[in-house]
């Protein structure tokens, strides 16, 4: 069994969060800039197996798409062209970066902590992942 990866993915740099092999447990792995983003794919996946991406699927609060997608959206293509054989799937991140800076808090990270944009887009994409993996508990 391989590991699930999901990417927070932005216009500068992108959280990376990856289940365990036994896709149990979700953990932040890092942020990494955009443009290098492909590179660290390609990387991973030659020292892990990985099952499936996930993305996270911008939208407003009505669920029309963000302004994001029209970055998102060919990611998510080039992702799928290098990768045939690995499913990416597509989960809502709305309010992911709030209910991450939220997590801060509540973990008592200081204010200068808290203002570390990569570590906001780690813990995004750890909760993208966890929300996918809920629903697949869910769907068994």
């Amino acid at each position: 069994m391989g590991r699930i990866l999901a990417i927070d993915y932005g216009r500068k740099r992108c959280g990376i969060a990856v289940t365990d092999p036994l896709q149990i447990i979700a953990n932040g792995l890092q942020t990494v800039p955009t443009a290098a983003l492909m590179d660290f794919l390609r990387d991973y996946t030659n020292r892990e197996k990985v099952d499936v991406f996930v993305v996270g699927y911008a939208k407003h609060l009505d669920s029309t798409d963000s302004e994001s997608m029209q970055y998102i959206n060919p990611f998510v293509k080039k992702l799928q062209a290098t990768y045939p054989n690995i499913p990416v799937k597509m989960v809502d991140e709305r309010f992911t970066s709030k209910m991450a800076f939220q997590t801060m808090i509540d973990g008592g990270m200081k204010k200068k902590q808290r203002q570390d944009k990569a570590m906001i887009d780690t813990i995004s994409a750890t909760l993208i992942l966890q929300s996918y993996m809920q629903q697949q508990t869910f769907l068994k």
